[in-house]
């Protein structure tokens, strides 16, 4: 017997979302299982400690990619969060929607009916606290606090106004009316301080007394009774515990995560479950396909002179800083060096954005520094380009049927004509941008790629030694219309012929959007939660969007 309603496999943005919305019902009893610890450390609390989660793989699954073959054969790290908060509590704080287009699309072509842009704004209006207040197209009270960072160095105007130059426009919003141009970034800051899903949601949810939380719980298994999902297996301990649920069990453990649990339950495509000696109780060749993920790679400069951050990070200065920003949220530790960003077209004939330019005003190897002792580091900028319109497609398969084993990930990055050209313009776009006047008092030699890396052929050949992810996988377990022959999930996040068993998180996403994903992945649990408790949908956006369509991929699905 179990006194839960639901259980929330794995408590990150969709997770800890979920719980919040779920435990606002007094008569619903929620149990959140999750892998990692708490996540009360002040390495996660502190905004410039970021760095140190990634550099040393802190609160983290330690997943890296098979050797990617468009990447010089690289194995390429795929931070994912293993902690209260999940990849929020690890990830750079960025906080983006994607385009308009890029729902409408879903809705209109790929057959998901309530799920273009003007049904899911009113959920991302939900979910956020906007610095200026509530409009038509912001949010103000919503549980997530959502800032413009404002990052002291005469290095960000000095960018901006050679994007000017260079003949991009402004956008002071740009999860506002339109995505294009450049301005400053929007961060999920609160007080100084990370404010990520746990924060603000997951904690609210527990306070309330009908959400418990088990840290340190690796959810191993899905639990089916006549085709419907009962409860989940866990373990815990050394101690492996099978707990049972009255409603539904909602996987919110991620990209990698899910459709590995998915398959280790005996959900997935039978030939392969066989390989592993599992017996295919749904046989859903979609399961781990679909993979996508945003590449970054980035042109440096070694700054003429130091910059603000590196006189900070002197060791008998920073020390106070840091202190001052865990106990009041002020100083130069309660920011990021990151204060301005764009997105551009890497020729001019497309009809959306495929690029994102960001400023970075220091180098990732930033430290502390004193005298002779702790040796200085180079003091550099870049300007990171993101590629945020793949074609290319990967998966995630089992490696065993050990549950404790990880999952084996191919992202097959760069591995379409059409990415590789654009990563190749986007690389020049960064270059002539750096070469714009205002950047002078600021430029010393170009460090990466290089002044030697002129033709196509070097350029290529640096983006495949250096480019890594930008940590934005989804797709895994897609919603799509019948048709489609991969798609997991039906419009409403149902695992297709299971009854009782959802799938919230980026995984569920069938195309990668234009931008960070974890605000569109809160966006989705804040709709899955109405969806779960058989309410109607807020009241869509004035606008209207265009009808649906039948879907185009259903076709091209089976060589995705």
């Amino acid at each position: 017997m179990s006194n839960y309603d639901y259980i929330i496999v794995g408590a990150g943005s969709a997770g800890c979302t979920l719980a919040y919305r779920l435990g606002a019902d007094p008569g619903l009893r929620i149990l959140v299982l999750e892998a990692g610890g708490r996540d009360r450390s002040p390495i996660i609390q502190v905004p410039l400690t970021w760095g140190l989660i990634l550099k040393h793989r802190l609160y983290d699954w330690g997943y890296f990619t098979q050797p990617e073959p468009g990447m010089d054969g690289r194995r390429i790290e795929c931070a994912r969060g293993k902690v209260l908060g999940g990849s929020t509590s690890i990830n750079g704080m960025a906080y983006a929607r994607g385009a308009r287009e890029d729902y409408d699309h879903w809705a209109r072509d790929l057959g998901l009916e309530g799920w273009s842009y003007d049904d899911v704004l009113p959920y991302f209006r939900r979910s956020e606290s906007w610095e200026e207040g509530s409009s038509e197209l912001r949010g103000g009270d919503g549980p997530l606090t959502v800032t413009r960072l404002h990052y002291d160095d005469p290095l960000v105007d000095a960018f901006l106004r050679a994007t000017d130059l260079a003949g991009y426009p402004r956008n002071g919003d740009y999860n506002g009316a339109s995505i294009e141009g450049f301005g400053p970034m929007q961060a999920t800051i609160r007080r100084g301080r990370r404010w990520s899903a746990a924060s603000a949601y997951l904690r609210p949810a527990v306070a309330r007394g009908n959400v418990e939380v088990w840290t340190g719980a690796l959810t191993t298994k899905v639990l089916m009774e006549k085709g419907r999902a009962i409860g989940v297996e866990v373990l815990r301990g050394g101690k492996r515990e099978r707990i049972v649920c009255e409603r539904e069990v909602l996987l919110a453990g991620g990209v990698i995560n899910t459709p590995q649990l998915l398959m280790l339950s005996g959900i997935g495509d039978a030939a392969q479950l066989r390989m592993h000696g599992i017996q295919a109780k749904v046989d859903l060749p979609g399961v781990g396909r679909n993979l996508q993920d945003h590449v970054v790679c980035d042109v440096r400069w070694r700054r003429s002179e130091p910059g603000p951050l590196y006189r900070a990070l002197r060791l008998d200065r920073i020390g106070i800083d840091l202190l001052r920003t865990w106990m009041f949220g002020t100083g130069v530790s309660s920011k990021v060096p990151a204060a301005a960003v764009g997105l551009v077209r890497s020729h001019p004939e497309l009809d959306l954005p495929d690029l994102q330019l960001l400023l970075a005003a220091a180098p990732m190897n930033a430290g502390p520094h004193f005298g002779p002792l702790l040796k200085p580091y180079v003091d550099a900028y870049a300007i990171k380009g993101v590629f945020i319109a793949p074609e290319s497609r990967g998966s995630v398969t089992l490696g065993s049927g050990d549950p404790t084993a990880p999952a084996v990930i191919r992202q097959n990055f760069l591995s379409t004509d059409y990415d590789r050209r654009a990563v190749r313009q986007m690389v020049r776009i960064m270059r002539a941008i750096g070469q714009q006047p205002p950047m002078a008092p600021f430029r010393g030699e170009e460090l990466a790629p290089g002044p030697q890396a002129t033709s196509d052929e070097d350029i290529d050949a640096f983006v495949r030694r250096t480019a890594i992810t930008l940590h934005h996988p989804v797709g895994t377990c897609k919603m799509g219309h019948e048709r489609d022959p991969l798609a997991v999930l039906d419009a409403q996040m149902r695992v297709r012929g299971v009854d009782g068993l959802r799938v919230v998180d980026g995984s569920a996403m069938p195309r990668v959007v234009r931008g960070p994903t974890n605000a569109p992945i809160i966006m989705m649990a804040e709709k899955a939660a109405d969806h779960i408790l058989g309410r109607p949908p807020l009241a869509r956006n004035r606008r209207g969007a265009e009808p649906p369509r039948e879907p185009r991929e259903a076709a091209e699905a089976v060589s995705a």
